[in-house]
């Protein structure tokens, strides 16, 4: 294994380690607000135990999350010195705004976890909303500066240096707003969907027990709207990379040739050494319409660039159908879902139903997953597009073989250790829970 294979596939653990547990700082705490919101209102011992529950919940994501994200600033200067030298002051503002925003969720997770008799009722859902928005914030901010790596801006290069710099301008770049919008509705989507699904499956044992139908019941209010708005949503992203990143686009869609008219296709998997996307199910002229609605618009190719600057196009492909495939299920479950929910005037319980969205739960992440696969890989062979080579910002350093596997035995110990907590609050939950609906 090179050197560079070994940099990225450690970037790659690490990413796909960290980004769930990011996903959850930023959606957990909106379901503990709900709850405890809930609990203000009725008084149900139900929300009480729910808000508390998933506040211990929180925190231990919050925890495995700080060791994996402080291993991901290591790996950046570690891994990447000359990309860090060239950008550290680029994105170093929203690198250093995500550290307040971290400690502030600390603080306030602080105050919800311990401060249920300490303080007034109002001020405790306060701290939990604090945490909600600084969790959020936190997750936003690192956004941003990838978001600066898909679009850069906010700088002059001059002789390969980055000059005049403008921190707001490159948090504010072409590509943040997509795919700010995008993560945190793919946050709420992935985080409630497994929750859900959790809960659903107990319920299909349990089908009377009432805290985990309030679970379910709050857990599905946040799922279904976000998995109806995140096709909007991806199709705005969407729409933003063909502007930026053609080749990424092409990549996506297994699109070799520049044509107009150019179709959409399902399934495929796309062989570099022939250019071309064999069993792929063509939609004609959808991707031209898709990327800019407009049927007949010019899709720029693989084929226009260097074999060396194309992305690797069957890993982008294959994530990207995984990805909407994923997105598509969960949309049409939540539309089911409202409608039976509409029927029903309440969350919609019937066993089928529960089987569906127990199913379908995981794939909010797999989604999330393949997306983040879509981003960074897609990027490819760029780690600032169109600036700087990911070969140029690779360190000197030799062995790399050694850290990429201690880091894949410290992530495995951390994620056996968080599932291991999780599986215990949550069961201890189902043996405590006694109260059943009439």
């Amino acid at each position: 294994m090179s050197d560079l294979t070994a940099a990225r596939t450690q970037m790659a653990v690490s990413l796909g380690f960290h980004i769930v547990f990011a996903v959850a700082g930023m959606a957990m705490p909106l379901l503990m607000v709900i709850a405890e919101s809930l609990w203000l209102r009725t008084r149900r011992p139900a929300y009480l135990e729910l808000a508390k529950r998933w506040a211990k919940g929180t925190s231990i994501l919050f925890a495995v999350g700080a060791v994996s994200g402080t291993v991901l600033s290591f790996e950046l200067g570690l891994l990447w010195p000359k990309f860090m030298a060239h950008a550290g002051a680029v994105i170093g503002m929203p690198f250093s705004l995500e550290g307040f925003a971290f400690f502030l969720e600390a603080i306030f997770l602080g105050i919800y976890l311990y401060g249920w008799e300490k303080v007034p009722p109002r001020a405790h859902w306060l701290a939990g909303s604090a945490v909600l928005a600084s969790g959020t914030l936190s997750g936003l901010f690192v956004v941003t500066a990838n978001a600066w790596m898909n679009a850069p801006a906010g700088f002059t290069l001059v002789d390969g240096k980055f000059t005049d710099i403008r921190p707001i301008a490159a948090m504010l770049n072409e590509a943040s707003g997509p795919q700010c919008v995008h993560m945190i509705i793919a946050s709420f989507l992935s985080v409630g969907a497994i929750v859900a699904a959790i809960h659903a499956a107990i319920l299909l044992k349990k089908p009377k027990d009432e805290f985990h139908r309030a679970a379910y019941g709050i857990a599905l209010a946040v799922t279904i709207p976000m998995a109806l708005l995140q096709p909007l949503v991806g199709d705005w992203a969407a729409r933003s990379v063909a502007r930026r990143q053609p080749l990424k686009l092409a990549a996506m869609e297994g699109q070799w040739e520049t044509e107009r008219g150019a179709p959409l296709r399902l399934f495929g998997l796309p062989d570099a050494e022939t250019e071309t996307t064999p069993w792929a199910l063509e939609i004609p002229k959808a991707l031209s319409f898709l990327a800019t609605h407009d049927f007949n618009a010019e899709v720029v190719g693989l084929k226009s660039a260097p074999r060396a600057d194309r992305p690797p196009v069957a890993i982008v492909h294959v994530a990207f159908q995984i990805m909407i495939f994923c997105g598509t299920a969960l949309a049409l479950t939540a539309l089911l879902g409202l409608a039976l929910w509409w029927k029903d005037r309440g969350p919609p319980l019937r066993r089928p139903y529960l089987k569906l969205v127990a199913f379908c739960g995981p794939l909010g992440l797999v989604a999330l997953e393949a997306g983040w696969t879509v981003t960074e890989v897609g990027r490819q062979p760029w780690i600032i597009y169109r600036i700087m080579r990911t070969s140029e910002a690779l360190t000197s350093m030799p062995g790399l073989a050694v850290p990429l596997a201690v880091t894949v035995m410290v992530y495995l110990l951390l994620g056996f250790t968080a599932a291991y907590l999780l599986w215990r609050l949550v069961f201890e939950t189902a043996g405590r829970s006694r109260t059943h609906a009439p």
